[in-house]
């Protein structure tokens, strides 16, 4: 057992204590779209919102829609992780952790759209200091600061005994370690008390996480402008961050699978498994999709039906329809058989939710905002060069605060590998044997059997 501990504890290890030329290439490239993001943030403090195509009445645009878009790719982790944990499915040990780095690595992402959309980001602190509970984006900020937090210590727990191994096995970094493994021995005491905590901050965290989304879809439904009005978004919203959770997760975990040599961890049942739910996410969310609309369509209410049509067959009917055909009819014939070539069909599903799901959120936003209640002429949005910079440049940074913290953290957890060749195996046997009858059971039905 001590042969095998220390031979995960090397190839988990690996990425931290060898650095390869991949990696100073990866962190250029995304460099290069980080200072092409703060080149177009620098124009935008400097000159104004003007250097956008954000105007009236189209007042948001692509900062709204990433804002949404990061906020839902963060459920990947907590409600995934914290889901199969409770549940004790044995298959989510090597993901978990991937999961978890991704929601909080993308919150911080996502909460920084809003500053960027600020044309005045100095006043940034009017929001608590003059904050009125009546106004959803009040919710928002309150709702993404306790998921924050909640996350932040959903993530860093299960990584105290891994943080120990980097204590004791690694040279470097030796205090910044020692630190953050808050003295940890792995004492029978310790495991049950940290076992417990993370139980209850599972339990904690998926109320948090189905609120936050939910409270980011009342900032659309609360107004009444046309097709946001809707009783439905809350749900709508949370389907929808799960479903491009899983996606962005399945694509973190192959990306690092073919990087670090993780193949012998991250197997093909793993995208199995994962490519099942995402199937029945797309199923889901073709269904909220359908009820909306449909919905919609029913009542003919004349301000919606301008709306309705813009996304059917007006000027955003190529984004309507690449969205429901990567939403529903990529996955459906990606997924529908994973018999065969599963990581590669898996992958090319989640891009194409994660391609989709952005879309969907553009397309909330910006048509409602082009056909307007309000007596606003229409209008149309067209982003400028500050404005994709300023996505691709959000996108790198996620990236790059991933990738770095690969080279700090095992990406895999060692010690929940170990516990499940040490542990997990004969708990499954004894709660399998919980689920069927005994012999002495079925004796006693046979014979009642046989009386009747």
């Amino acid at each position: 057992m001590v042969e095998h501990k220390d031979v995960h504890e090397e190839i988990l290890l690996a990425p931290i204590a060898q650095t390869g030329p991949g990696f100073y290439w990866a962190v250029a490239g995304l460099a290069v779209f980080i200072l092409w993001g703060a080149i177009a943030y620098a124009v935008q403090f400097h000159q104004g919102l003007g250097v956008t195509g954000l105007q009236q009445p189209v007042s948001w645009g692509f900062y709204v829609t990433n804002f949404v878009f990061f906020i839902g790719i963060s459920h990947a982790g907590t409600l995934i992780s914290a889901i199969l944990r409770l549940s004790k499915a044995e298959w989510r040990r090597p993901i978990t952790r991937m999961a978890e780095v991704i929601t909080v690595m993308v919150l911080f992402i996502g909460a920084g759209q809003i500053l960027i959309d600020l044309g005045r980001p100095d006043r940034m602190m009017n929001v608590i200091r003059y904050g009125r509970y009546q106004s959803p984006l009040l919710w928002d900020a309150t709702s993404i600061s306790a998921y924050l937090t909640a996350s932040v210590v959903y993530l860093y727990l299960p990584m105290i005994p891994d943080i120990a191994v980097l204590r004791d096995r690694l040279k470097k970094r030796k205090l910044f370690y020692s630190v953050l493994a808050l003295g940890w021995t792995g004492t029978e005491h310790q495991q049950r008390i940290l076992n417990r905590a993370i139980a209850i901050m599972a339990v904690l965290v998926i109320p948090i996480a189905v609120s936050v989304h939910s409270v980011v879809s009342f900032v659309f439904s609360m107004t009444l402008q046309p097709m946001w009005h809707s009783t439905i978004f809350g749900p709508y919203f949370v389907v929808g961050a799960i479903f491009s959770g899983i996606a962005a997760l399945i694509v973190a975990m192959i990306v690092f699978r073919k990087a670090y040599g993780l193949e012998p961890y991250l197997k093909p049942i793993h995208f199995r498994y994962l490519g099942q739910l995402l199937l029945i996410m797309a199923l889901l969310w073709f269904y909220f999709t359908f009820s909306e609309y449909l919905t919609g369509y029913y009542g003919a209410e004349p301000e919606e039906m301008k709306v309705f049509w813009a996304k059917f067959i007006g000027p955003f009917w190529p984004f309507f329809w690449a969205m429901v055909l990567c939403n529903f009819v990529i996955p459906i014939a990606c997924l529908a058989r994973l018999s065969q070539r599963t990581v590669g069909k898996v992958l090319i599903a989640s891009l194409s939710v994660t391609v989709g799901m952005w879309l969907e959120r553009f397309i909330i936003v910006v048509p409602t905002l082009s056909f307007p209640r309000v007596p606003f002429p229409e209008g149309v949005y067209s982003p400028t060069w500050v404005e994709w910079g300023l996505m691709a440049g959000s996108f790198a940074l996620f990236a790059l605060f991933y990738l770095l913290f690969t080279k700090l953290f095992p990406i895999i957890s060692i010690w929940e590998i170990q516990e499940g060749r040490e542990t997990g195996l004969k708990e499954v046997e004894e709660r399998l044997l919980t689920y069927l009858p005994d012999e002495a059971e079925a004796n006693i039905l046979a014979v009642s059997t046989r009386g009747r």
